[in-house]
């Protein structure tokens, strides 16, 4: 039998738009004195999702950009609570949903591992002992004493995945890192994915790939506009979204 790793419930997520938006500051304070209202609308990023993701599957988050799939990845990793329904996760969540949001510029690649790695929970201790390979992996051991702001987001994105996927997790969450490197790191970063399916955890993988979609995915979601528009077979999912 499937044993649930993630259950979601009805989740819906809304946001309040302004109609009309001041454009300064003193144009915003003439508004209050005045008491004028400002007029919102509701702008739904999600609607009515409902999902649920079995241990050791890869599901694959697909659709066109602002069709909610970084919004779905929040509300998974408690980062974001929904307006409505329930989210239920049983394990540990590693994300990868902002790669440089844990990093400070002005310190060097070293600094960042440790600060990085201790918010993802990692003791020093074992910091120290994931050290040499999370150098290893990102291939940058000749920039690790230098300062963040030198590196290009490539690099920062490189040295991200390195430390995230040092974290023991029974979920890893990737939201579209694998697109800011080169082809040949790239690989490397889909190996390690494929060394972490293999050891059973659950991974949440979103991607404009189809071709990457299909490799990686057992089942895929297709958001459309904050809505569940297909949830299934990959193969199928992928070749409806080509065609949209």
């Amino acid at each position: 039998m499937n044993e649930p790793a993630i259950k979601i419930d009805g989740v819906s997520v809304k946001y309040r738009l302004a109609k009309e938006r001041p454009k300064t500051l003193q144009e915003y304070i003439i508004h209050r004195l005045k008491g004028r209202r400002m007029d919102y609308e509701d702008f739904w990023a999600l609607k009515d999702i409902n999902i649920e993701v079995y241990k050791g599957e890869t599901l694959g988050i697909i659709g066109h950009n602002g069709a909610g799939k970084s919004t779905l990845l929040k509300v998974i990793a408690g980062v974001l609570k929904p307006t409505e329904g329930n989210v239920t996760v049983y394990g540990k969540i590693a994300p990868l949903i902002e790669l440089g949001a844990g990093f400070d510029m002005e310190l060097t690649g070293e600094e960042n591992i440790y600060l990085n790695a201790s918010i993802l929970g990692l003791s020093r201790k074992e910091i120290n002992g994931k050290f040499n390979r999370i150098i290893d992996f990102s291939e940058l051991a000749e920039f690790i004493h230098s300062p963040l702001k030198n590196y290009s987001s490539g690099i920062v994105s490189r040295l991200g995945f390195s430390i995230a996927t040092e974290v023991e997790s029974d979920i890893l969450i990737i939201d579209e890192i694998l697109a800011v490197g080169d082809e040949r790191f790239n690989q490397k970063c889909m190996k390690r994915m494929t060394g972490f399916r293999e050891k059973g955890s659950t991974i949440l993988f979103v991607s404009h790939s189809m071709d990457e979609i299909k490799r990686l995915c057992d089942r895929v979601i297709w958001l459309d506009h904050g809505r569940q528009k297909m949830f299934g077979d990959p193969y199928t999912a992928s070749s409806e979204y080509l065609s949209t």
